[in-house]
């Protein structure tokens, strides 16, 4: 088989990158040549969705293509079954090589855990991985052995490196390969980003969008500059592709698991249904088989990507899978088909929340969310892009309204959800969780000392360089 049946396949994910927060969509002014150039020689699909706006609900969607009430990771901090299918098991099973480098959070409730060899990496052969890490200068991954590699310098640019180097030993052999690199940033600490990135924006000059209220303009700051440097990052991997003689055979794809509210309506982080949360970056490239500069406003939920690449690989997509394989969608060669909806939903806070948990759904052209007991948002995305006009429960919107609680119901009973609180849910699954329903979450205290005192040595160099 040709590398046109079977190509090599690179995912490329960051974590909380909102779909707007790219310089080539134009709603922000955030400095992303190499993404830019991506998108340009490859197809969007601006409708990409987080169906669950949260870290590891959404991270195992996109690993077994099955929905949270499925595969059981409906909060952070819960670990994956070792018997839910996978993209990695599916795609070793026809040969390819596959490699997981950079953050995993599907381990459990120890974010410094070692996840060893065998049914907890879900087919990955090759791993350089950590389970949870946000201390991106005081950071560390795991191989074979329980014994942490330390990394010096900023994570993401050591985490290229690693992918880079496996790319070249892979290239050397005739099986296609897959690796999924996940970048940590830009989700917060803000602050640990390289200054000269940082350097590059002006706080006082960043341009707010038009529904931020109450903007630490420097988090904004410190977000855009994570983002240039994944860019810059991201432009490294895309030469060494090239030094390899790999584009034209290597299928690549760049998103991230959920957004960044960031001010937007005066709320921060995840975990919301409004774009800010759930819409995020899906670009891909594959000369001479996506078409250049295209773009597809078809709704894609992120739980479609596993059974999609399987069948863009030429493997069985497992029958437990309950996402839709979408090659054509995923590779630009139809418009005007596939799904009308994909569902969003949240099932357990990552953070005490100030509302209940919800349910919604998005369309081409309108996002819809609601409580169990009342609607939330209704927003029609074409007319209002930065949904500043709420029409939940508007007189001049209530067809709308009903055709998008049709919409919801149907997802509903697809995936029987019949609804039950984050209380409910955590008795039902015996999950271990706090007062607030978030997961209990523990760290070693071996890592956590080591990292402490990484961190005073970084600012001691800093407050004092030397000559």
């Amino acid at each position: 088989m040709s590398r046109r049946d079977r190509p090599n396949i690179l995912v490329v994910f960051a974590d909380q990158l909102r779909g707007s927060s790219l310089g080539h969509v134009g709603q922000e002014t955030v400095v992303t040549p190499n993404l830019d150039r991506l998108a340009s020689d490859g197809h969007r699909l601006t409708r990409a969705v987080a169906n669950c706006p949260l870290c590891c609900p959404m991270r195992a969607s996109m690993i077994t293509g099955q929905h949270p009430l499925t595969h059981g990771v409906i909060g952070n901090d819960i670990r994956l079954r070792e018997d839910a299918p996978s993209i990695g098991r599916a795609l070793s099973g026809v040969g390819y090589r596959t490699a997981y480098i950079g953050k995993w959070h599907l381990d459990g409730a120890d974010r410094t855990a070692f996840t060893p060899p065998g049914p907890r990496r879900h087919g990955f052969d090759h791993w350089a991985a950590c389970n949870c890490n946000h201390l991106y200068y005081e950071a560390y991954y795991y191989r074979d052995d329980p014994e942490p590699i330390w990394i010096e310098g900023y994570e993401p640019t050591a985490q290229t490196d690693l992918a880079m180097d496996w790319i070249a030993a892979a290239s050397r052999e005739s099986d296609p390969w897959c690796l999924w690199l996940s970048w940590g940033p830009p989700h917060c600490p803000y602050d640990h980003v390289p200054e000269r990135f940082l350097a590059m924006y002006d706080p006082d000059a960043i341009r707010l969008r038009p529904n931020v209220t109450q903007a630490d303009r420097r988090v904004l700051a410190g977000y855009y500059a994570h983002v240039t440097a994944l860019d810059w990052n991201f432009g490294r991997l895309m030469e060494a592709l090239d030094r390899l003689g790999l584009e034209e055979e290597t299928l690549v794809i760049f998103t991230s698991d959920h957004g960044d509210m960031l001010f937007s309506h005066g709320r921060g982080w995840k975990s919301k249904p409004w774009a800010e949360s759930v819409i995020v970056p899906f670009i891909v490239r594959w000369p001479g088989v996506v078409p250049r500069g295209s773009s597809a406003g078809t709704p894609f939920g992120l739980v479609n990507l596993a059974p999609t690449l399987c069948a863009i690989a030429g493997a069985p997509v497992p029958s437990d899978m309950e996402g839709e394989a979408l090659p054509e969608l995923v590779l630009g060669q139809r418009s005007g088909a596939g799904p009308a909806s994909t569902p969003i939903y949240l099932y357990l806070p990552a953070v005490p929340q100030s509302f209940p948990m919800w349910r919604g759904v998005v369309t081409e052209r309108h996002t819809y969310a609601r409580f169990r007991d009342r609607a939330w948002v209704l927003f029609d995305d074409t007319c209002d892009p930065y949904q500043l006009s709420n029409l939940a429960d508007s007189p001049g919107a209530a067809s709308l309204q009903d055709e998008m609680e049709r919409e919801l119901t149907a997802w509903l009973r697809r995936l029987d959800d019949d609804f039950a609180t984050a209380e409910d849910l955590c008795r039902r699954r015996k999950i271990v969780a706090s007062n607030d329903c978030i997961p209990v979450i523990v760290q070693q205290e071996t890592i956590v000392a080591e990292q402490r005192r990484r961190a005073a040595t970084r600012a001691e160099r800093m407050r004092d360089p030397g000559p």
